[in-house]
């Protein structure tokens, strides 16, 4: 009886490391409740159809037409990207470019200026009033179809593969190259053998979010008229009303975005790129340009006109052509609206990170590394299709919340958690465990040391995280779309609707507040980062 009563308390003692507090876990099963069970109810509902409807559903001629004008799209926006961002993550990285540090920032500058925004100004600078046509008295085509958003993607998206490849650039070790050189390789044989291969995790990380983006747009899409998975997702729910079709088309989309994730872990499993060789690690060589520094200008400055001066230029004539018509207190109350949605979805995603973070680096396990893998499940689903999924559960299990501004601001914060993720983890790694271990041994509470103790350390990261996703949210159009409450008109809705009637001088002063908003914030990120 001594032993075993012995043993009682020290089995007593272990349960809390067996099983972290509800503190912890609960907020962390909220999230995967609130990306699974939607994607469940939108696997329901899918099924829903009959055997004979189904294989109708399945094979229609439309969904090989959807999946190849997707596929394409995605894989033009790649290498036009790419073409892009690698030559000029290589000027700044490793060259003697002057002013290099300005190059970067219009580099990272589209991202303040959304796809649909992008497409807003290929449309409004084109045609016969457009703003080429003032400028060279020539009526250019206005772009549409497969070309149209081909360009305003990759103008969009570039940023994303730039700075992926200009970090990774400026962490090579040089070792490398100076030893193809001594066994007599050309620079451009060093580049192609030696360099190029050095970037595959950069350029897959990139290219995994250029082709996330170009799978889940919506405004771009819809506004050049070019049918993909996630406009025919919008056209067969709103115009048809057969959400069968919709959820289906829903789950394909799903099912591209689950197939990229799995070939950029395969194409990435077993591959070692880090210096393993005695010594510190050096500062590459920098190219001198010599003759080639013009077109090396040159080339930025063209980058940064097409993707960031035509929009702002283009905006600004249309402002000009139709001040009048600018209804101030509805630009107003669109502002409001996209504010009040993306700053309590920011607080609510940077508070859910905290514990999906904590339980991955302090208590890591396999419940734990699952919890996160689901958070970032939420971000990789195609808006239109969580959005679906949302709008499919809450009829079916929470009607009240239907059309309400909280089940937008769960939807904004679900679906960017996993941007809050990436700077509350590394703030935690920085913080030492054993400054909360003291506290605890000096009698607090496992709560009250942690807030304490570490909780003061992640208010940066918790700022950086909170920032990513209000700039995530106050941009978002799909989701928006689709779960917006009766009444409620965002910018980003205002830019689209307007857009899409070719009300250029309308769409304008949401259009120019969008982007000044969004470069704020993005300079403060970059102040941050």
């Amino acid at each position: 009886m001594a032993s075993g009563s012995s043993l009682l308390p020290v089995q007593a003692r272990a349960l809390p490391r067996l099983f972290p507090r509800p503190y912890l876990w609960g907020p962390a099963a909220l999230v995967a409740t609130g990306v699974l069970v939607p994607l469940g109810y939108l696997v329901v509902r899918a099924f829903e159809a009959e055997p004979g409807e189904l294989a109708a559903l399945l094979l229609r001629w439309r969904n090989l037409r959807l999946l190849g004008n997707t596929l394409g799209l995605t894989a033009g926006v790649l290498a036009a990207a790419t073409a892009l961002a690698l030559p000029l993550a290589w000027l700044v990285a490793r060259t003697d470019l002057r002013g290099a540090r300005v190059v970067t920032l219009l580099g990272v500058l589209p991202l303040a200026v959304p796809g649909y925004v992008m497409a807003y100004a290929l449309l409004g600078m084109t045609g016969t009033n457009g703003l080429l046509a003032r400028l060279l008295d020539v009526g250019w085509p206005r772009p549409s179809g497969y070309p149209g958003a081909l360009a305003a993607l990759t103008l969009y998206t570039f940023p994303y593969l730039f700075l992926n490849l200009r970090t990774a650039l400026l962490g090579l070790d040089p070792a490398l190259e100076e030893a193809a050189r001594s066994l007599g390789y050309r620079e451009a044989e060093v580049a192609r053998r030696v360099v190029l291969p050095q970037l595959r995790p950069a350029f897959l990380a990139g290219g995994l979010l250029v082709a996330l983006h170009v799978l889940g747009d919506f405004g771009v899409v819809s506004l050049m008229r070019f049918e993909t998975f996630s406009y025919a997702i919008y056209l067969q729910y709103a115009a048809a009303f057969d959400r069968v079709y919709a959820a289906w088309l829903a789950l394909m989309l799903l099912g591209l975005t689950g197939a990229l994730l799995a070939l950029e872990a395969r194409l990435l499993r077993g591959r070692r790129y880090a210096r393993t060789g005695g010594g510190a690690a050096r500062h590459p060589r920098r190219a001198r340009l010599g003759g080639w520094a013009v077109p090396a200008y040159a080339f930025a400055a063209l980058v940064a006109l097409a993707s960031v001066g035509l929009p702002v230029a283009t905006i600004v004539y249309w402002l000009g052509r139709g001040t009048e018509a600018v209804a101030w207190g509805d630009l107003g109350a669109a502002l409001w609206d996209s504010a009040r949605a993306s700053l309590p979805a920011a607080l609510l995603a940077a508070g859910l990170a905290v514990p999906v973070a904590y339980l991955g680096v302090r208590k890591p396990s396999g419940p734990s590394r699952l919890m996160e893998r689901v958070a970032y499940l939420g971000y990789a689903t195609p808006p239109l299709a969580f959005a679906l999924a949302l709008v499919v559960f809450s009829l079916a299990a929470v009607p009240f919340l239907y059309q309400t501004l909280t089940l937008l601001v769960l939807a904004y914060a679900l679906h960017f958690l996993a941007e809050a993720l990436g700077p509350v983890r590394s703030a935690l790694y920085q913080a030492p465990p054993r400054v909360e271990e003291a506290a605890r041994a000096l009698g607090r509470p496992p709560l009250a040391a942690f807030f304490a103790a570490t909780f003061p350390l992640l208010r940066r990261g918790l700022g950086v995280s909170a920032a990513f996703v209000f700039l995530s949210a106050f941009k978002e159009l799909p989701l928006t779309f689709l779960l917006s409450p009766l009444g409620f008109h965002t910018l980003a809705m205002g830019v689209w609707g307007a857009a899409g009637e070719a009300l250029f001088s309308v769409a304008a002063p949401y259009a120019l507040v969008l982007i000044l908003t969004s470069s704020v914030l993005v300079g403060l990120l970059l102040r941050g980062t």
